[in-house]
């Protein structure tokens, strides 16, 4: 391809990608417009009367109303190297629509003349009756990319469309990342938080060299948490729920022993760890950290990171199992040497 198509290939495609539909009317994911059809899924943000935020970005709506809450909620790390799709295709635009969004940009003729023209004939745009597929609205629509907005590694990878699909078929198999239950579970994952892991401590202000150290979290915050992505226009959706499966305890120093001794509470009857109780001195506790040495001045940097298990479930009785989550937090631990009174 010369250098000059190329160029223009790359203006249009970067045009596609952040232009917002021009002159398109309002419209909610799932409503519906004047003549009664489907229309696309634009950029909306709503709450309900609890305050449960649902917000439509990138083609799909995200329902957080059973995500976890709090100022240290954060978002889940991977366990593996996979990671959720970091762009995607799905239903974007109407004939109309699509028609209003190309037109000034092949009016600017930023793109030239030769790109511009095979353009105009790929979309039929001559025909005033079937140009766009005009003759098909509301029998489909006209796909394109979306892009994670943090944009991370191969945000820019899906760079075909746009595409039409008619209503009921699916996207062409050469489009990775169109919108599918398993796609939309892993757009979920990505929008999941989860409660910070900063642990209880027993004692709280400091602890003791050779003294076992009770660690727990409360359990009433660490329950399954989920996120439902959908797509209303094709009567597609998928949640993903995590659930909290372990905490590991790391003390920030070699010298230091963990209960148990690999560092990982598992979590039992829906507890993380075991609150300390007043007479439990003596007894070795079920999740906790014994340091064998004085922080000295200073602290130690004592890590704690929950394990999320993730499932999901979609449209069709489609589910399985994705990559087990991460989240985990730092907090400083003072040590000090048990003081002895000689006599």
């Amino acid at each position: 391809m010369p250098a000059v198509a190329k160029t223009a290939k790359l203006a249009t495609l970067l045009a596609l990608v952040c232009v917002t539909t021009i002159g398109a009317p309002a419209a909610y994911a799932g409503g519906r417009g004047e003549d009664g059809n489907r229309t696309d899924t634009g950029q909306n943000a709503n709450l309900d009367d609890k305050g449960n935020l649902t917000v439509t970005a990138g083609g799909v709506v995200f329902d957080r109303s059973k995500n976890g809450s709090g100022t240290s909620t954060g978002a889940l790390t991977s366990s593996t190297n996979w990671s959720p799709p970091p762009c995607w295709y799905a239903p974007k635009y109407t004939p109309e629509q699509l028609q209003k969004t190309l037109e000034p940009i092949w009016e600017a003729e930023s793109t030239g003349y030769e790109w511009d023209a095979a353009q105009r004939k790929k979309y039929n745009a001559d025909d005033k009756e079937k140009g766009f597929n005009k003759d098909k609205t509301g029998k489909g629509f006209w796909w394109d990319s979306y892009v994670d907005k943090s944009y991370p590694p191969g945000w820019d990878s899906c760079d075909k469309g746009p595409f039409w699909v008619d209503t009921g078929d699916a996207p062409p198999a050469e489009y990775e990342n169109a919108v599918t239950p398993e796609i939309l579970a892993e757009l979920a994952y990505n929008e999941i938080r989860v409660p910070g892991t900063k642990v209880t401590l027993a004692p709280a202000e400091a602890t003791k060299v050779n003294l076992p150290t009770w660690a727990w979290l409360n359990g009433a915050d660490f329950k399954p948490v989920s996120v439902t992505a959908s797509v209303p226009v094709l009567d597609l959706q998928a949640t993903a729920t995590a659930e909290p499966v372990s905490l590991k305890i790391e003390p920030g120093t070699a010298d230091a022993v963990t209960y148990p001794a690999s560092g990982v509470c598992e979590i039992n009857n829906g507890h993380i760890g075991e609150p300390y109780a007043k007479g439990k001195a003596g007894e070795t506790p079920a999740c906790g950290v014994k340091y064998l040495r004085s922080s000295g001045d200073g602290t130690y940097p004592l890590r704690a990171t929950v394990t999320w298990k993730i499932t999901w479930t979609g449209t069709g009785g489609a589910g399985g199992d994705l990559p087990d989550g991460n989240f985990g937090a730092t907090q400083d631990v003072v040590v000090q040497e048990i003081q002895a009174v000689n006599r």
